[in-house]
Protein backbone atom coordinates (compact mmCIF):
# COMPACT_ATOMS: atom_id res chain seq x y z
CA UNK A 1 0.00 0.00 0.00
CA UNK A 2 1.21 3.74 -0.34
CA UNK A 3 0.90 4.99 2.89
CA UNK A 4 1.36 8.84 4.03
CA UNK A 5 2.19 9.44 8.05
CA UNK A 6 1.59 13.15 8.41
CA UNK A 7 3.81 13.63 11.28
CA UNK A 8 7.17 12.70 12.81
CA UNK A 9 7.15 13.10 16.47
CA UNK A 10 7.78 10.45 18.45
CA UNK A 11 4.56 8.49 17.33
CA UNK A 12 4.77 8.68 13.12
CA UNK A 13 8.47 8.12 13.67
CA UNK A 14 7.59 4.76 15.58
CA UNK A 15 4.91 3.82 12.75
CA UNK A 16 7.66 4.22 10.16
CA UNK A 17 10.57 2.02 11.80
CA UNK A 18 7.33 -0.29 12.12
CA UNK A 19 6.50 -0.55 8.66
CA UNK A 20 10.21 -0.58 7.85
CA UNK A 21 10.66 -3.48 5.19
CA UNK A 22 7.12 -4.60 5.01
CA UNK A 23 6.59 -3.99 1.50
CA UNK A 24 4.50 -0.59 1.60
CA UNK A 25 5.74 2.62 -0.24
CA UNK A 26 5.60 4.76 2.84
CA UNK A 27 5.88 8.79 2.53
CA UNK A 28 6.65 11.24 6.07
CA UNK A 29 4.37 14.04 5.15
CA UNK A 30 6.56 17.08 6.74
CA UNK A 31 6.68 21.12 6.71
CA UNK A 32 10.47 20.60 5.85
CA UNK A 33 11.23 17.36 3.89
CA UNK A 34 14.82 18.25 3.71
CA UNK A 35 15.32 18.90 7.66
CA UNK A 36 18.01 16.72 8.69
CA UNK A 37 16.08 15.04 11.36
CA UNK A 38 13.70 14.12 8.37
CA UNK A 39 15.73 12.99 6.18
CA UNK A 40 17.99 10.64 8.56
CA UNK A 41 14.43 9.06 9.64
CA UNK A 42 13.91 8.71 5.95
CA UNK A 43 16.99 7.00 5.25
CA UNK A 44 16.75 4.81 8.48
CA UNK A 45 13.31 3.48 7.38
CA UNK A 46 13.30 3.47 3.55
CA UNK A 47 10.84 6.07 3.75
CA UNK A 48 10.63 8.96 1.24
CA UNK A 49 9.60 12.39 2.36
CA UNK A 50 7.13 15.23 1.04
CA UNK A 51 4.84 17.91 1.86
CA UNK A 52 2.16 17.20 3.91
CA UNK A 53 -0.56 17.42 1.42
CA UNK A 54 1.46 16.19 -1.31
CA UNK A 55 2.19 12.81 0.76
CA UNK A 56 -1.48 12.62 1.93
CA UNK A 57 -2.46 12.98 -2.04
CA UNK A 58 -0.72 10.52 -3.34
CA UNK A 59 -1.50 7.93 -1.00
CA UNK A 60 -3.84 4.74 -0.18
CA UNK A 61 -3.88 5.32 3.33
CA UNK A 62 -3.04 8.75 5.18
CA UNK A 63 -2.10 8.09 9.41
CA UNK A 64 -2.64 11.17 11.04
CA UNK A 65 0.35 11.13 14.38
CA UNK A 66 -0.61 14.73 15.40
CA UNK A 67 -0.42 16.36 18.54
CA UNK A 68 -4.47 16.97 19.24
CA UNK A 69 -3.64 20.95 19.74
CA UNK A 70 -2.56 21.72 16.13
CA UNK A 71 -4.58 18.75 13.83
CA UNK A 72 -7.34 20.55 12.72
CA UNK A 73 -5.20 23.54 10.91
CA UNK A 74 -2.69 20.55 10.00
CA UNK A 75 -5.23 18.29 8.59
CA UNK A 76 -7.37 20.84 6.63
CA UNK A 77 -4.09 21.46 4.66
CA UNK A 78 -4.25 18.20 3.39
CA UNK A 79 -6.88 19.05 1.00
CA UNK A 80 -9.58 17.12 -0.01
CA UNK A 81 -8.80 12.77 0.91
CA UNK A 82 -12.54 11.73 -0.19
CA UNK A 83 -11.91 7.68 -0.90
CA UNK A 84 -9.20 7.48 0.79
CA UNK A 85 -8.74 5.56 4.49
CA UNK A 86 -7.39 7.87 7.23
CA UNK A 87 -6.05 6.36 10.35
CA UNK A 88 -6.53 8.56 13.43
CA UNK A 89 -4.17 7.64 15.85
CA UNK A 90 -4.46 10.91 18.10
CA UNK A 91 -5.80 11.29 21.42
CA UNK A 92 -7.73 14.24 21.94
CA UNK A 93 -5.72 15.02 24.82
CA UNK A 94 -5.18 18.48 27.11
CA UNK A 95 -4.88 19.71 30.65
CA UNK A 96 -8.90 19.34 32.53
CA UNK A 97 -8.92 20.69 35.69
CA UNK A 98 -5.52 20.59 36.16
CA UNK A 99 -4.65 17.39 34.74
CA UNK A 100 -4.20 15.69 31.38
CA UNK A 101 -7.17 14.44 30.45
CA UNK A 102 -9.50 13.73 27.05
CA UNK A 103 -11.05 17.10 25.59
CA UNK A 104 -14.22 15.47 24.53
CA UNK A 105 -16.15 12.41 25.33
CA UNK A 106 -19.24 10.71 25.76
CA UNK A 107 -21.36 12.17 23.15
CA UNK A 108 -18.20 12.51 20.37
CA UNK A 109 -15.14 11.28 20.28
CA UNK A 110 -11.94 12.49 18.77
CA UNK A 111 -12.30 10.58 15.40
CA UNK A 112 -15.70 11.44 15.05
CA UNK A 113 -13.77 15.67 14.73
CA UNK A 114 -11.41 14.27 12.44
CA UNK A 115 -14.36 12.52 10.06
CA UNK A 116 -16.23 15.66 10.09
CA UNK A 117 -13.01 17.51 9.03
CA UNK A 118 -12.46 15.27 6.45
CA UNK A 119 -16.05 14.56 4.83
CA UNK A 120 -15.57 11.72 2.36
CA UNK A 121 -12.74 10.12 3.92
CA UNK A 122 -12.79 6.58 5.46
CA UNK A 123 -11.69 7.52 8.87
CA UNK A 124 -10.23 4.31 10.71
CA UNK A 125 -9.57 5.37 14.68
CA UNK A 126 -6.93 3.11 15.93
CA UNK A 127 -2.76 2.91 16.96
CA UNK A 128 -3.83 5.31 19.93
CA UNK A 129 -3.54 2.74 23.04
CA UNK A 130 -0.26 1.75 23.58
CA UNK A 131 3.04 4.05 23.31
CA UNK A 132 5.50 5.00 20.20
CA UNK A 133 7.75 2.56 21.20
CA UNK A 134 5.86 -0.73 21.29
CA UNK A 135 4.35 0.90 17.63
CA UNK A 136 7.80 0.53 16.61
CA UNK A 137 8.93 -2.96 17.87
CA UNK A 138 6.66 -5.20 19.66
CA UNK A 139 8.36 -8.63 19.17
CA UNK A 140 9.76 -8.80 22.42
CA UNK A 141 6.43 -9.08 24.31
CA UNK A 142 5.15 -12.89 25.26
CA UNK A 143 1.77 -12.12 24.04
CA UNK A 144 0.82 -10.40 20.91
CA UNK A 145 -0.14 -7.02 21.80
CA UNK A 146 -3.67 -6.23 20.47
CA UNK A 147 -4.98 -3.56 18.90
CA UNK A 148 -9.02 -2.11 18.59
CA UNK A 149 -10.12 -0.11 15.67
CA UNK A 150 -13.31 1.24 14.86
CA UNK A 151 -14.35 2.90 11.30
CA UNK A 152 -17.67 2.77 9.61
CA UNK A 153 -16.18 1.16 6.38
CA UNK A 154 -15.82 -2.70 6.33
CA UNK A 155 -13.20 -2.04 3.40
CA UNK A 156 -11.06 0.65 5.54
CA UNK A 157 -11.01 -1.64 8.01
CA UNK A 158 -9.60 -4.19 5.84
CA UNK A 159 -6.98 -1.92 4.85
CA UNK A 160 -6.07 -0.90 8.40
CA UNK A 161 -5.89 -4.76 9.96
CA UNK A 162 -3.20 -5.51 7.59
CA UNK A 163 -1.00 -2.44 8.51
CA UNK A 164 -1.98 -3.43 12.54
CA UNK A 165 -0.84 -7.22 11.49
CA UNK A 166 2.46 -5.95 10.14
CA UNK A 167 3.13 -3.76 13.01
CA UNK A 168 3.02 -6.97 15.16
CA UNK A 169 -0.56 -6.04 16.55
CA UNK A 170 -3.63 -8.73 16.77
CA UNK A 171 -6.39 -6.43 15.38
CA UNK A 172 -9.75 -6.22 16.85
CA UNK A 173 -13.10 -4.73 15.32
CA UNK A 174 -15.03 -2.30 17.70
CA UNK A 175 -17.30 -1.01 15.31
CA UNK A 176 -18.57 1.46 14.08
CA UNK A 177 -16.47 4.97 14.31
CA UNK A 178 -18.51 5.93 17.22
CA UNK A 179 -16.74 3.45 19.20
CA UNK A 180 -13.64 5.60 19.31
CA UNK A 181 -15.74 7.17 22.32
CA UNK A 182 -14.40 3.72 23.79
CA UNK A 183 -10.95 3.83 22.51
CA UNK A 184 -9.83 6.95 23.34
CA UNK A 185 -10.37 6.74 27.05
CA UNK A 186 -9.04 3.14 26.97
CA UNK A 187 -6.17 5.18 25.53
CA UNK A 188 -6.29 6.96 28.83
CA UNK A 189 -5.76 3.60 31.02
CA UNK A 190 -2.48 3.06 29.24
CA UNK A 191 -1.31 6.70 29.93
CA UNK A 192 -2.20 6.38 33.17
CA UNK A 193 -0.46 2.88 33.69
CA UNK A 194 2.63 3.90 31.69
CA UNK A 195 3.33 7.53 32.59
CA UNK A 196 1.34 7.95 36.33
CA UNK A 197 1.29 4.81 38.05
CA UNK A 198 4.90 3.53 37.37
CA UNK A 199 4.81 0.82 34.94
CA UNK A 200 6.94 2.32 32.08
CA UNK A 201 6.37 2.40 28.43
CA UNK A 202 7.45 -1.65 27.38
CA UNK A 203 4.21 -3.01 27.52
CA UNK A 204 0.85 -3.25 26.17
CA UNK A 205 -2.77 -5.06 26.19
CA UNK A 206 -3.17 -8.31 25.41
CA UNK A 207 -6.45 -10.49 24.23
CA UNK A 208 -5.69 -14.17 26.22
CA UNK A 209 -7.99 -16.59 25.14
CA UNK A 210 -8.55 -20.02 27.29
Amino acid sequence: MRIAIIGTGNVGSAIARGLKGKGHAVTLGAREPSEPGISALSAETGATAALPQTAAQGADVVILALPWAVAEEAVGALGDLSGKTVIDCMNPLGMVDGALGLTVGHTTSGAEIVARWLPGAHVVKTLNQVGAEIMADNAGLPHRPVMFMAGDSDAAKAQVTTILTDLGFAPLDAGGLAKARLLEPFGMVWINQALLRGKGRSWAFAAVEG
